[in-house]
């Protein structure tokens, strides 16, 4: 596969993405998501590690940590995800700050969720009208962490869906990543690579996140018992991710989840807070963090 022979050209894409990551304001104004209720100063709730990967070959740990800073650079992808009993499809931002705008296909308490930094907004759908007096949304916020910083509403979910967490787990010291092979995904050709790993490890890779958040994502993926996570990643010829699955097997049930990514760093993707005049203020709540 091209890709494949390509060592020069992905030296000039590390030096070019590192010059993007070096870069302040203008970039990170342009790509803050819309309707956002914090001010640029507030600390960023992002989950992108700081500093980009740094790629070094065409072997898989290489490609894999390549895949890692194309998904840094990015900063945002639509996400169409099934993780366990829980389904949807919508745009995904981790950086500068998280955003997350999702429709679910499975019934859920709410038919569709925003999360805009810190502030959550969830309905969307006529039951939630119902209750609210004709409004369709409803706004809340979650308890800050023991260390005082404002938590990310759903931040369990949108650890399980971010992909350079998945990376990051795919790369981390200890974990060696094979070339599976060559495939047809849709109508492109794709490689396809596997890691196996534990939820343990997994979590431990997430060095940004606070202890709460790892200690959620690593119940989330150890869900019956699962001593052992086997994750497959497909990657597209610009080294994008365009498949994630993660599969383990407990004492007590069988973990297996997938997401597909899109549209890398697309220019039309959005995660736009209601219209005040459509939402109702629900106070602080507290969302468990295997929350899906």
């Amino acid at each position: 596969m091209a890709g494949r022979q390509r060592l020069a050209a992905l030296a000039a894409v590390a030096v070019l993405a590192s010059g993007l990551t070096g870069c302040g304001g203008g970039d990170d104004a342009a790509d803050t998501p819309s309707g956002s209720p914090t001010s640029a100063s507030a600390p960023s709730t992002s989950a992108t590690p700081t500093g980009p990967a740094k790629p070094t070959d065409r072997s898989p740990h290489g490609v894999l940590l390549s895949a890692e800073l194309a998904a840094q650079t990015a900063r945002r992808a639509k996400v169409s995800y099934r993780l366990g009993a829980d389904a949807g499809s919508g745009s995904l931002f981790w950086a500068p700050k998280t955003a997350l705008q999702i429709k679910r296909s499975t019934p859920a308490e709410a038919e569709q969720l925003i999360v805009v930094d810190t502030v959550a907004y969830q309905g969307g759908d006529a039951a939630t009208a119902a209750r609210n007096g004709g409004k369709h949304w409803e706004r809340f916020t979650v308890p800050p962490g023991p260390d005082g910083h404002k938590e990310v509403p759903y931040a369990g979910l949108i650890d399980q869906l971010n992909p350079v967490e998945a990376l990051a787990a795919a790369t981390a010291d200890g974990v060696d990543p094979t070339f599976v092979g060559e495939e047809k995904y849709e109508d492109s050709a794709v490689e396809h690579y596997r890691v196996t790993t534990t939820a343990e490890k997994y979590a431990a890779a997430q060095t940004q996140l606070s202890q709460a958040r790892r200690d959620g994502l690593r119940a989330a993926l150890a869900l019956g018992g699962s001593l052992s996570l086997t994750v497959d990643l497909w990657l597209n010829d610009k080294d994008q991710l365009v498949r994630l699955q993660r599969t383990g097997t407990g004492d007590s049930g069988r973990a297996d989840d997938s997401v597909l990514y899109s549209d890398f760093a697309g220019p039309l993707l959005s995660a736009q807070a209601p219209a005040e005049t459509d939402t109702v203020d629900t106070g602080v709540r507290t969302i468990s963090p295997l929350a899906r």
